[in-house]
């Protein structure tokens, strides 16, 4: 029960209070995730320097889940290396599919929360769909993850 209570008001807080649900004049890396299945649709924003996360942002509109996620994982890897948000991204993968070590589900503080997703197939898209438009922004192989290109923005 305490584990479901917890999930609820993460999930609320960050779906009503999103921190970083804004636009971000000064991204260098820009890459729409859309889940048609449920209707989310999301434009992530990144500044990246020297191989760094040092801001970032989304809009866009969605469910519940799929707002929380992207903003609990843009708490996580704003000031972040690449390699690291790489790291995590793959951490809340393993997590989702109920792969995840202890030690890789606690890597994620906030987002650990929505490990019980992974019980909620209809759900699975909505809370991956920010970590999966991330993964795929930085492993862009025009500009290897650092905004230098077209492509990117």
């Amino acid at each position: 029960m305490t584990n479901k209570t917890f999930y609820n008001e993460i999930l609320i807080d960050h779906n009503m209070h999103p921190g970083h649900k804004h636009d971000l004049d000064d991204a260098n890396m820009v890459m729409e995730g859309l889940n048609p299945t449920c209707g989310d649709h999301i434009w992530l924003k990144l500044k990246v320097e020297d191989g760094v996360i040092v801001d970032g942002s989304f809009v866009g509109e969605g469910c519940a889940v799929s707002q929380a996620s992207a903003d609990m994982m843009l708490d996580l890897i704003i000031g972040q290396k690449v390699e690291d948000a790489e790291k995590l991204a793959d951490n809340f993968l393993k997590m989702i599919k109920g792969t995840a070590t202890e030690e890789e589900i606690e890597s994620l503080e906030e987002a650990s929360a929505l490990e019980d997703i992974a019980h909620m197939p209809a759900r699975v898209k909505c809370a991956v769909l920010g970590w999966h438009t991330m993964e795929e922004m930085l492993k862009c192989d025009k500009c290897s993850g650092h905004g230098e290109c077209s492509h990117c923005n």
